[in-house]
């Protein structure tokens, strides 16, 4: 369904790009912000997963500042990999290329942004600060910015079990951001992420469910 392309960012350099288009005209458009591992099998299927429900979906390949044409395994090594890249690509370089990306798919219409992981906290950022409706799936580095004055509303996805977000800190989004939605389900990290082991089929459907009823709102002109 989708294909590769390349994104010219607001630095110098292109970075590669996976973009899904629906059938008939765009119910809107949606940047898929991918975990620590690159933008994968997964992550492809995600966006083709939105183009299905009508939406354009693009999944910047941020990785490619770095190193171009990174897909890496889940396992302890691709974790540490991942991490070490997503450290010194830094949030504020992946937050200019999320509006790069919504920029390349304007003309669908409104755009939001979809986060799994450390893209859970890349796609708040985008609702705090680029003004971009987005979804956050178990964003671990979401604490930090909580504070901050949302400029679009955003909607978290939590796995009750997820040792790296532990139950106060769920709450303090609760506490901090009220008026944005909050939901948690009888899940670990990753919940999400179908084709490994901690995917958790009736947590991602249901959160599947909300999302969609999310961008419905949000997105689809009315």
């Amino acid at each position: 369904m989708g294909q590769q392309i390349n994104l010219p960012t607001t630095r110098t350099q292109c970075i590669g790009a996976y973009l899904a288009r629906p059938e008939g005209k765009p119910k809107g458009g949606i940047v898929v912000i991918q975990e620590i591992f690159g933008v994968n099998a997964h992550m492809r299927s995600v966006a083709d997963r939105f183009a299905g429900y009508g939406y354009t979906a693009i999944a910047p390949a941020f990785f490619d500042h770095l190193e171009t044409g990174l897909e890496l395994s889940y396992d302890e090594a691709g974790s540490a990999k991942g991490k070490q890249l997503v450290n010194e690509l830094g949030l504020e370089r992946a937050l200019e290329d999320v509006a790069s990306a919504a920029e390349a798919i304007s003309s669908s219409g409104r755009i939001g942004t979809v986060g799994y992981c450390w893209g859970g906290t890349v796609a708040l950022l985008a609702a705090l600060r680029l003004g971009l409706p987005s979804v956050s799936y178990y964003g671990a580095r979401n604490l930090p910015f909580l504070h901050e004055q949302p400029k679009a509303p955003v909607m978290f996805h939590f796995g009750e079990k997820d040792t790296s977000i532990p139950p106060e800190t769920v709450a303090k989004h609760r506490e901090l951001l009220p008026q944005m939605e909050t939901f948690t389900y009888p899940a670990g990290h990753a919940f999400n992420r179908d084709g490994s082991t901690p995917y958790h089929e009736a947590s991602a459907q249901l959160a599947l469910q909300g999302t969609l009823a999310f961008f419905n709102q949000h997105l689809v002109n009315r």
